[in-house]
Formats: C-alpha cells, structure tokens, sequence
C-alpha cells in the first residue's frame, strides 16, 4: 500500500541527486538531516515545491530538510524508497565534518560542548536577572528602596535563589570539563573530578583575586610555589584543561598495558592536567578570557 508520504518522498530522492549523492541521512524532532557527497547537487527550488517540506538550510555540513512533527514517518518512508539506512546522529555529525573547514569544526566543537549545558545556562540567566531585579533596582513606589529592602519575604528567596544561581555560574567549570569528556568519549568522571579542582573550596574565589594582591595562599614545593587561586565561572581556563586531560587519557590507553590501564590511565591523566591547569592552562586561559 502507497504511504501518504510515497510521492514526497520519491521526489525528495531525485531532488538531492539520487541515492548516490547521501553520505548519511538521520532526522531529529522536526528535521530530515542529510550529509550529501555534492551539495551543488540538491535541487533547492524543486525541494521547496514539494508539499511535505516546510523550509531547508544547511548548518554544521548537514542539509537540513524541515518536514514537522511527523517527520519520523516521513523519515521511514524516505528510506524505504531510497534504500539508504539512516544513522546514528552522531555519525551524521562526524559524516558532516568532510564538508567543513577548520573554523567551522571548531565552532561546531565548541557547539556539541556547550549544548548540553545551555539548560543550566539559561535557568541560570533568569536566576540572576530576577535577584537583580529584587536587589538591584530601587523603586519610586518602595520611596527609593529595593524590594529586599522594604520585604524580608522577598529578601529570603534572593538569599535562597543565590544556591542554585551560584551551583550553576560558579562551578561551571566542572560541567564544561565533563562536557569535554563527554564529547571526546573519555572518561567522564574524571572530567568532574578535574572540573571539581578548578573550583574547590580550598582554593581563593576567582572573583576575589583582584583584592587578594600579596596575600593569596600557596602550595610550598620548596623550589617552587603555586598559587591556590581558583577559576569559578571561567570558560576557557576549564576548555584548556579539559582537552588536555581527554588527550593524555588517549594517550596513555595506547601505550599503558591493558592489565593495569584501569589504575594508571587515570593516575597519569588526571594529576598533570591538575598540575598543569594551576601552574599554566588555567593563568593563559584567564589571561586570554580577561582579553576577549
């Protein structure tokens, strides 16, 4: 029996230059996603006429394909008639980068490690925006005053609302070093552990350096001394730390023997990007933040 989808689907087909023309093919919510061995190949202006498709672009090395809510069934008719399995989305991704260059993988890099993140990012946001609003503005109807000022009500949920609004700015870097492990498919606890020393308690607030001159505490190593100067909130400090622990742990599952790789893998991953974030990563990576 013909699908609704059947003529679309087939035209679609001919449309992006035939089955020999899609390197990969996968969908997501709303979206067809093809990585296509010749883009100049796609017939953009009969794609456009066919009444399934709502829109297409191309983003990230994909032709992306808008077909709506019922994209899956489309999908499922779309391989049937094509003979092409669809993919993984990440194997459409990894498909996608031969279309890119350099710049574009790094920002589609950048991409993959921030999204899984912008959830927290955004609650974030409004968490803030809203304590500025109940600390920060004085109002003509309050006689000048905040509205923490005149409410001990509203002046406990500010006090309450800094937990989950510092848990996600402060320690941000342990999600970005987790977000990194994760997308390089090393292992992801260490990313936290690694996140966790950028932020921990023991360390001087990052925001308090500035009025710290002179007295900021040190590890003593006799010959040398590190400051124990922490990086709450810090992007690019938290990334330059993160790859390296992700290289390192590559690194040595190459060449530490199986027998032992559970124990010394992590020993000799994880101690020198600590050491290396604290003595140099991490002051390159303010410095550079510091310029952007």
């Amino acid at each position: 029996m013909s699908n609704k989808y059947s003529k679309d689907a087939k035209t679609l087909l001919d449309a992006i230059g035939g089955k020999n023309n899609i390197s990969a093919v996968t969908h997501c919510a709303t979206r067809l996603r093809f990585v296509l061995n010749d883009p100049a190949l796609a017939d953009e202006a009969a794609i456009d006429n066919i009444a399934s498709v709502k829109g297409k672009f191309t983003q990230a090395g994909q032709f992306q394909v808008i077909i709506g809510n019922e994209v899956s069934e489309f999908y499922n008719e779309f391989s049937k008639i094509s003979g092409v399995e669809g993919v993984s989305k990440d194997a459409a991704k990894t498909a996608a980068k031969q279309h890119m260059n350099i710049v574009q993988r790094a920002i589609a890099v950048l991409a993959e490690i921030f999204s899984p993140l912008i959830p927290a990012i955004v609650v974030g946001g409004l968490i803030l925006g809203f304590r500025n609003i109940l600390e920060g503005i004085p109002f003509d109807a309050l006689n000048g005053k905040t509205i923490v000022e005149v409410s001990q009500f509203w002046n406990g949920v500010n006090a309450f609302l800094w937990l989950p609004g510092e848990a996600i700015f402060h320690f941000l870097p342990v999600g970005i070093t987790w977000s990194i492990s994760k997308k390089m498919g090393t292992t992801q606890i260490l990313g936290i552990v690694l996140g966790l020393c950028l932020v921990s308690p023991q360390l001087l607030n990052a925001y308090e350096v500035a009025g710290a001159a002179g007295n900021i505490s040190q590890w003593d190593f006799g010959a040398f001394q590190i400051d124990k100067i922490g990086y709450q909130a810090q992007v690019i400090p938290a990334m330059l730390a993160g790859f390296m622990l992700c290289y390192l742990e590559r690194f040595f599952r190459k060449i530490v023997p199986e027998s032992v790789s559970m124990i010394f893998v992590p020993l000799f991953a994880l101690l020198p990007t600590v050491l290396a974030a604290h003595v140099v990563l991490g002051p390159i990576g303010w410095k550079i933040g510091s310029f952007v």
